[in-house]
C-alpha cells in the first residue's frame, strides 16, 4: 500500500491511526522478524526502539533476541540477564522461564553471546526453540531480532515470523545485501510479507531512493512485493542511546529518530490484519503528539501543504472534516496536509526533514 492510500486510509477513520482488531476470537500473538543482510545497520536498535513505541500503545511486547551467537538486546537496555537462550538450548529452563521485565515496559528474552553452540545450532535444536513461541501466547506482540545475514539461524527465525522487516542503510554494501537476505527468503516461502525500513539517512530523498531501489529490484526479478516501512535519519541521539544504553524512543522522544520510528510504528499499527490486545490508537496519539511537528523547527510548508496545529484548531478542523466541510486537507495525527495525490505521497516524509539541508 502506497503512502498515499495509506493516508488515505488514516483519514477514513476520522481522527489518523486506529488499530485493526482481529476477526477472529482465539488471540494470536504477532511474530514481526527484523533482519538485516549485513551487520552493523543498526537493527538491534529499532528492535528495541520499535517494541518499545509499540508497548507504548498498551499492546503488550515481548524482544525475542535472535541473534543467537553475538547477542545484545540487554546490552542495549542496560541488562545484565541471570539466564539465557543458551540456557534453554542445554535443557536447564524454558522459554517462558527466562523471560525478563524491563522498565521501559517491555518484556525480553536475551540471547548470548559468544557461545558458538548458540551461533550454530542444528535444525533439531532451532526447531525446538521455535516451538517454545507457544508458550509465550500471553503477548500481542513478539518481535525477533534476528542475526544478521542470511545463515540458517537467520532464515529459520524468520519463517514463523507474521512480518519480516529489512533493515538497510544507504551504503552500497547494505543494499545489495539486504536484496540477497530478500532473495534467500523468497526461496523458502514466496508468501512472506516483506518490509523495508532505511536507517541512518541524510534526507527523506535519499531514504525514499534506497526504498525504492530495493523494492524495484525484489518486484523485478523475485517477484514479490516488499513494502516500504519508511526510514530514520541519522541522528545524534541515537548514538547517544547506545552509549547510555537507554533507548532513543525513551531517552530523546522528540528527536528526528524517534519521530521517524513514530510514524513506522503507526505504519505497522494499522497494515490488514493489525495486532490484538488491549491497546489504543488514541493512547499512541497522546504520548506522541505534537512530535512530528515539533522533531523539525518551522515545518508548516506551503510547497507541500503540511500545517501543523495546536489542539483547539486540531478539535475545529476534525469537526469539521468529519461534517465534510473540510475538503480541501487531510488530517493525519494533528497535521493538515492538501487534499492532492502528489503531494500526500511525500507530505509526510518531507514535514520531518524540513530543517535538514538537503531538504531545504
Amino acid at each position: 500500500m502506497d503512502q498515499a492510500a495509506n493516508l488515505r486510509k488514516l483519514t477514513e477513520t476520522g481522527t489518523g491511526l486506529k488499530l485493526v482488531q482481529p476477526q477472529d476470537a482465539a488471540k494470536k500473538t504477532k511474530i514481526i522478524a527484523v533482519a538485516s543482510g549485513k551487520g552493523g545497520v543498526g537493527k538491534s536498535t529499532v528492535s528495541v526502539n520499535l517494541a518499545i513505541s509499540i508497548a507504548k500503545t498498551g499492546l503488550k511486547v515481548l524482544i525475542f533476541d535472535g541473534d543467537l551467537g553475538l547477542a545484545n538486546v540487554n546490552v542495549l537496555l542496560g541488562i545484565i540477564p541471570k539466564y539465557n537462550l543458551y540456557h534453554v538450548v542445554k535443557g536447564h529452563k524454558s522459554l517462558k522461564d527466562i523471560v525478563i521485565s524491563t522498565p521501559e515496559g517491555v518484556d525480553i528474552i536475551a540471547g548470548a553471546s559468544g557461545y558458538s553452540q548458540l551461533a550454530n545450532l542444528n535444525e533439531t535444536q532451532r526447531n525446538n526453540l521455535i516451538k517454545g513461541f507457544a508458550e509465550l501466547d500471553r503477548y500481542d506482540v513478539m518481535i525477533i531480532d534476528t542475526g544478521a545475514g542470511i545463515s540458517a539461524n537467520v532464515i529459520g527465525l524468520v519463517m514463523p515470523a507474521d512480518e519480516v522487516v529489512v533493515v538497510t542503510t544507504p551504503e552500497p554494501t547494505s543494499i545489495t545485501d539486504s536484496y540477497g537476505l530478500i532473495k534467500s527468503i523468497v526461496s523458502q516461502s514466496k508468501d512472506k510479507n516483506l518490509k523495508i525500513i532505511v536507517n541512518r539517512v541524510r534526507s527523506a530523498i535519499e531514504g525514499k531512493k534506497v526504498a525504492d531501489r530495493v523494492i524495484d529490484i525484489s518486484g523485478q526479478f523475485l517477484e514479490v512485493q516488499v513494502e516500504n516501512l519508511g526510514f530514520i535519519f541519522q541522528d545524534e541521539e541515537v548514538e547517544k542511546s547506545i552509549r547510555e544504553q537507554k533507548p532513543f524512543i525513551i531517552g530523546a522522544p522528540r528527536s528526528k529518530a524517534a519521530a521517524c520510528l513514530t510514524r513506522i510504528t503507526h505504519t505497522l499499527l494499522q497494515t490488514e490484519g493489525g495486532f490484538g490486545g488491549e491497546g489504543h490508537a488514541d493512547d499512541f496519539d497522546h504520548d506522541h503528539a505534537g512530535m512530528e511537528s515539533s522533531s523539525a523547527t518551522g515545518t508548516s510548508s506551503d510547497d507541500y501543504g503540511v500545517q501543523p496545529m495546536g489542539d483547539a484548531a486540531m478539535d475545529a478542523k476534525l469537526a469539521m472534516a468529519k461534517s465534510g466541510k473540510f475538503g480541501d486537507h487531510i488530517i493525519v495525527d494533528k497535521i493538515a496536509i492538501k487534499n492532492e495525490p502528489k503531494l500526500m505521497a511525500e507530505a509526510i516524509r518531507t514535514m520531518m526533514a524540513k530543517d535538514d539541508p538537503q531538504e531545504g
